[in-house]
């Protein structure tokens, strides 16, 4: 008995630092790319019969390398800050003892691998962007999260570029659609700025910053109703939906910045990176493929009640 236990703890404990519930949000950045790059006619054709599903496969491929690109750069946020944690968090997989050191950057490794070979499968250039990303998330692991400004910029760009590679399905259109990284930048650097001060409480002024942030990222979601192919109307409903889910508990983190709030405000706004996506996905797409990424909100949600978010 002891020893199932000690196997199911040392199992949940590689779970617990990969955060399922965030990697589920990183699926819906490569769904939102694909909707971006014009290929959202695909799930159309799928459902009229006009295709088949090995159509899918070169999306199924970007998932799996979000999957391991995004598992493999919070499992060494922890690597890193495993001194911290023993101090800080010691509840956490790698301080506690269910995950060594040695096997958590086993793990970080072998992720990180799996991320850059799936993407080489789709095409060179999403190769090349899971590379980026790997920099960039070791980047900001080591070194930048310790920045006050350089790590949410850091962070922003991890995100930005993992929406990217959803649009490097259509190779060609990402030098045309390079902008829409901007707005997950955005919204990162937002969340990323506020989560400094999530276990000894932050500042009213980064509080302030992050919620202008936010209301920049909703106006740049409508504000792409510029563009010929963007409907703004079929993007209003969830634009709506993720102001009423974010801007509440920023607002009270910004008011009252001590560790409680600040949690429960990154917490929320993680979790809604699945409802930005879902706003730009439906301008570009239509309401029903919005409607299919907002599907991932309720498993992320699930998710976040089994495994820490932050």
């Amino acid at each position: 008995m002891n020893i199932a236990n000690l196997n199911f703890q040392s199992w949940r404990g590689y779970l617990e630092l990969m955060r399922p519930a965030n990697i589920v949000t990183a699926w819906a950045d490569i769904l939102v790319g694909f909707a971006a790059s014009g290929s959202g006619i695909i799930f159309a054709k799928l459902i009229n019969g006009q295709t088949n599903f090995a159509i899918l496969i070169p999306l199924a491929w970007l998932l799996l390398a979000t999957t391991g690109l995004y598992g493999g750069g919070i499992v060494f946020n922890d690597v890193f800050d495993a001194e911290l944690d023993a101090k800080e968090r010691p509840n956490r997989a790698i301080p506690s003892g269910r995950v060594s050191l040695q096997n958590a950057t086993l793990l970080g490794s072998i992720l990180f691998a799996l991320g850059i070979g799936a993407a080489f499968q789709v095409s060179w250039l999403s190769g090349a962007i899971a590379i980026f990303i790997t920099f960039t998330a070791l980047l900001y692991d080591s070194l930048a999260k310790h920045h006050s400004f350089f790590g949410p910029l850091n962070m922003g760009l991890c995100r930005g570029s993992n929406l990217l590679l959803g649009v490097s399905l259509v190779p060609a259109i990402v030098w045309e659609r390079w902008y829409l990284a901007l707005i997950p930048v955005l919204y990162i650097a937002a969340i990323t700025a506020i989560s400094q001060g999530e276990v000894h409480g932050g500042k009213k002024i980064t509080g302030v910053l992050a919620l202008l942030l936010i209301a920049l990222v909703l106006t740049a979601v409508l504000a792409l109703g510029f563009l010929t192919e963007y409907r703004a109307i079929a993007a209003l409903p969830f634009a709506a939906l993720l102001a009423i889910r974010v801007l509440p508990n920023f607002i009270q983190a910004a008011r009252e910045p001590v560790p409680e709030k600040i949690r429960n405000a990154v917490k929320v706004g993680v979790l809604s990176l699945i409802v930005l996506d879902a706003t730009v996905a439906s301008g570009f797409t239509g309401l029903s493929y919005g409607l299919s990424v907002l599907i991932l909100l309720p498993i992320s949600i699930k998710l976040a009640q089994l495994f820490a978010v932050t």
